[in-house]
């Protein structure tokens, strides 16, 4: 490869020869985790005090991982489909009740009654870390891709910030920058408007053998991680002693993200507050068990994996260390 090739020339070169990368055997971006175990977490809602420290430490640990735009963005077109989404004014990366690009964990309150008793419950919400994500099946540039750790990321560096992920996502859970990404080095007008971001669950420090920051912190051990299979007896062990509830074991195929409560899931649903970057509790089906998801990941397979190739080209001078080991 040239000394001087550049990013820009790199990316058109690998997309204008996805059909025979994909013959020739480039993997689709999924990349080998530390542990080598699915992990999963657990959250004990019937703990949960709302007191923050999760989100604070959420933000101080990736907050060099946040987006940092620079001068104006340029107008997309068309503009009644493709919106400008910035939220890097001081005002906005403030924001804590819902997902932002710059706010991955908010605590989202609900209260009610059920039999016959009032009810608050609080629930730590960010990606649920599907096991058969659709964001990163369905992703056709490869940009969102899963670990074998069980952990789903969204590679900045890929990413063009055209919102399939958030769309595909049962509980739209990804949040869009504008103003950054590669979007801007080749089509910056037409071609997606941004980088989508979302929980990585700390991935950095699960390598270096650390638990992730909002599990740490948490003074009242809400969380804890482990594999999956242990920490689902552990999920059933606790809906048995207090005659609770589980979501997240089946949930769209099943996630690593696994709550445990006290009160029916249903009722916390109808109890919470829903809307942009305040996902829903509702049941929710497998979402690529559907045939035509199935071959549209098929279709794309050939881009996304030129794409993974890219991406560990991107990371770290040339190469991706947690892109070992892809399959």
């Amino acid at each position: 490869m040239p000394t001087d090739l550049t990013r820009r020339s790199f990316i058109k070169a690998g997309l204008l020869t996805a059909g025979a990368a994909a013959i020739a055997g480039v993997p689709h971006a999924r990349s080998a985790g530390a542990a080598g175990k699915e992990l999963c977490t657990l959250l004990d809602l019937q703990r949960c005090i709302a007191c923050g420290a999760c989100v604070e430490a959420c933000r101080e640990t990736n907050e060099e991982k946040f987006p940092e735009p620079a001068g104006p963005m340029p107008d997309m077109v068309p503009r009644s489909k493709v919106k400008i989404a910035d939220w890097s004014s001081p005002e906005k990366r403030a924001v804590e009740d819902r997902l932002t690009p710059y706010n991955w964990l908010f605590i989202q309150e609900a209260a009610g009654e059920y039999n016959g008793r009032d009810f608050e419950i609080n629930i730590p919400r960010r990606c649920m870390h599907c096991r058969n994500a659709p964001c990163s099946n369905l992703c056709p540039f490869g940009a969102a891709f899963t670990q074998d750790n069980g952990i789903v990321r969204i590679h900045p560096d890929v990413c063009m910030g055209g919102a399939k992920c958030k769309a595909v996502c049962p509980w739209h859970i990804p949040e869009r920058q504008s103003g950054v990404g590669l979007h801007l080095d080749l089509l910056p007008q037409y071609a997606g408007n941004g980088v989508m971001y979302k929980c990585d669950r700390c991935y950095q420090r699960l390598e270096e053998g650390e638990l992730p920051a909002c599990i740490e912190v948490c003074p009242e051990d809400v969380q804890q991680i482990g594999p999956r299979d242990e920490i689902v007896e552990k999920a059933h062990q606790l809906a048995g002693e207090m005659d609770g509830f589980i979501y997240g074991e089946t949930e769209n195929g099943g996630t690593n993200t696994i709550y445990v409560s006290p009160v029916p899931f249903d009722v916390l649903d109808r109890s919470i507050h829903k809307g942009p970057g305040e996902p829903h509790l509702a049941p929710t089906p497998d979402s690529m068990a559907s045939a035509n998801r199935m071959a549209l990941a098929l279709a794309i397979a050939p881009v996304a994996g030129v794409a993974g190739a890219v991406a560990r080209f991107l990371s770290l001078g040339g190469t991706d260390n947690n892109a070992k080991g892809a399959e």
